[in-house]
């Protein structure tokens, strides 16, 4: 498989091809069980973004939840009434079981406040 200016350099010199052939020429091929080929297209324009310096964020980055997805901030109120924040935004904010939280409560808006925290932040 070609990478950084090695892949930059094949995909230029290859120009208007099918994107299938372009990935197959750049050597993002794997072959299944059954024995059929298979295209790694993700692969492969991982690898291109990387090469033209393009930097989409690793694991553990603020905002990606679980399996990479991006984080909606946006939470329901579930059947029984409790309201669910969630674990990925729970590391976002470094917080611990049984750390507390003052509820305040405003106009259409529920505000938590970590216990000895300011209000500020």
């Amino acid at each position: 498989m070609l990478t950084g200016s090695d892949l930059l350099t094949k995909v230029k010199e290859l120009g208007d091809v099918s994107k299938s052939d372009l990935v197959r020429a750049c050597g993002y091929v794997s072959t299944k069980k059954n024995g059929s080929e298979r295209l790694n297209f993700t692969a492969f324009y991982e690898a291109l973004l990387d090469a033209k310096g393009v930097n989409l964020g690793a694991t553990g980055v603020a905002g990606v939840g679980k399996g990479g997805r991006k984080l909606s901030y946006i939470a329901t109120v579930q059947g029984n009434g409790n309201l669910l924040i969630g674990k990925a935004y729970t590391a976002l904010q470094d917080l611990k079981p049984g750390d507390d939280f003052q509820i305040k409560l405003g106009r259409k808006q529920i505000k938590l406040t970590p216990v000895g925290g300011d209000d500020e932040d």
